[in-house]
């Protein structure tokens, strides 16, 4: 029976012209079912790889993929905290994108999302799998997309500190502070809103002025100049669609979440609770309906970060994550570096796990959200057989618990184009995709 206070998702917010679907709430749970759920998608990243050792190593237990056993399959001590997940959760084997198999051992993470043919001096990338989503659904909650990283930034080329990539290929800064993160997210500000309203009008009127001119010069312009000057109208493209987005938010008040919610004193310095952080973070943007995407990158190819020296020493391990990775393969090496992905694969299943118990729309936030957690080396300096958890989206028609070790010729990006398809994004492929890999589908 629908009580007075359970709210329709249907119910619309209007001003100015404009018209908002409201955040998703907790009294809209029992008014909806899972088909009128919101959609969700989030990536994780990490680099160098995982520990594979042979399965007739005395270390075999620590190899990152499960065991087959009989017809089914068991997780090894590197993913064991995916058990009680396990319904909810698909281990992929053999994939990785067949650009990437050319590109240099660490320059693959740039085009985890992409699937991009990234060679040449100008390193041209392609939009990543979460933006092509914003493009079709970002416009139905405040912030099109969340862009986290361990490192922040963009970093460089081949060495990139983000996931998220526009439609002309271009990096997208992520975020890395906790309290930066809370604070866009759900943080009043101390500007008034007609101190907002008039500075993002005065904004608006500069970029027409920018886009304007801009036109009258480019038929002078060689074709060259023609081609970097359309690169440029297109950054200011961008930002006018994000001050559009802001005007329209404007006057709807955000969501109230409480600081205690989030530990949002840490950084990076101390690695567990820094992780934990990020991934609360994500999921109180997914719980308010403030976002429906989000990318986070643990951390980057550049061997002598901040982030790569101070995550393994959190569990006692001695030098730095990519060193790790390059001494799995020596003595202990094989157990040392499956210590750091056990230690990873609990942060993460704790995310899912959170999702997993939040009710929502007839079932949980997790059935109705795809999860992609894995990196572009299977071992540091290869880029193939990738390792890759799928979670999420039982809602959507995904079939999980299993283990799918798939042939080298499928590409990644048929996971990509069934993802879209279940998220009911319109497309014409992604990347190099040859279609719907159905081996995921009930």
């Amino acid at each position: 029976m629908k009580k007075s206070w359970h709210l329709d998702r249907r119910t619309f917010l209007r001003g100015s012209g404009i018209a908002l679907t409201l955040p998703w709430l907790e009294s809209m749970s029992l008014a909806a079912d899972a088909q009128d759920s919101p959609v969700r998608m989030a990536s994780v990243y990490f680099p160098f790889g995982v520990s594979l050792p042979s399965d007739k190593s005395e270390y075999a237990e620590w190899n990152w993929f499960p065991a087959p056993d009989g017809d089914s399959y068991r997780f090894r001590k590197s993913l064991e905290s995916l058990e009680p997940l396990r319904k909810s959760v698909t281990v992929l084997g053999g994939l990785s994108h067949p650009a990437g198999r050319k590109m240099g051992g660490h320059d693959t993470g740039d085009i985890f999302l992409t699937g991009a043919s990234y060679r040449g001096t100008e390193y041209l990338n392609s939009i990543s799998l979460d933006q092509f989503v914003a493009q079709q659904i970002g416009q139905k909650t405040r912030f099109s997309s969340l862009v986290m990283s361990s490192d922040g930034g963009v970093g460089e080329p081949t060495r990139s500190t983000t996931l998220s990539y526009t439609q002309e290929g271009r990096p997208i800064p992520a975020l890395s502070s906790p309290r930066q993160i809370f604070d866009r997210l759900f943080g009043v500000g101390d500007a008034t809103s007609q101190t907002k309203r008039r500075l993002l009008k005065n904004t608006g009127s500069i970029l027409d002025l920018v886009l304007e001119n801009s036109l009258t010069m480019k038929n002078r312009l060689g074709k060259q100049d023609q081609r970097k000057l359309e690169e440029y109208l297109s950054s200011v493209r961008d930002i006018e669609q994000r001050v559009e987005r802001s005007q329209a938010w404007l006057d709807i008040p955000k969501p109230t979440v409480d600081e205690d919610a989030v530990n949002l004193a840490v950084d990076q310095s101390l690695p567990v609770e820094y992780m934990q952080a990020m991934y609360d973070l994500i999921f109180l943007a997914f719980q308010t309906d403030s976002t429906r995407l989000a990318t986070y990158m643990l951390g980057q190819v550049a061997g002598a970060t901040t982030i790569a020296n101070a995550f393994p020493a959190c569990i006692g391990l001695q030098g730095n994550w990519h060193g790790l990775a390059h001494g799995a393969g020596k003595k202990d090496g094989a157990e040392i570096l499956g210590k750091f992905d056990q230690l990873l694969t609990q942060q993460f299943s704790r995310f899912l796990t959170r999702l997993s118990e939040t009710e929502e729309g007839g079932g949980t936030m997790l059935d109705n959200t795809l999860v992609l957690y894995g990196s572009s080396n299977s071992k540091t300096h290869n880029n193939n057989n990738y390792p890759l958890v799928l979670a999420g989206g039982n809602a959507l028609g995904f079939k999980h618990d299993q283990y799918l070790r798939l042939s080298a010729d499928k590409p990644l990006a048929n996971v990509f184009v069934t993802m879209l398809d279940r998220m009911g994004i319109e497309h014409d492929g992604f990347a190099d995709s040859t279609g719907e890999m159905t081996e995921l589908l009930v």
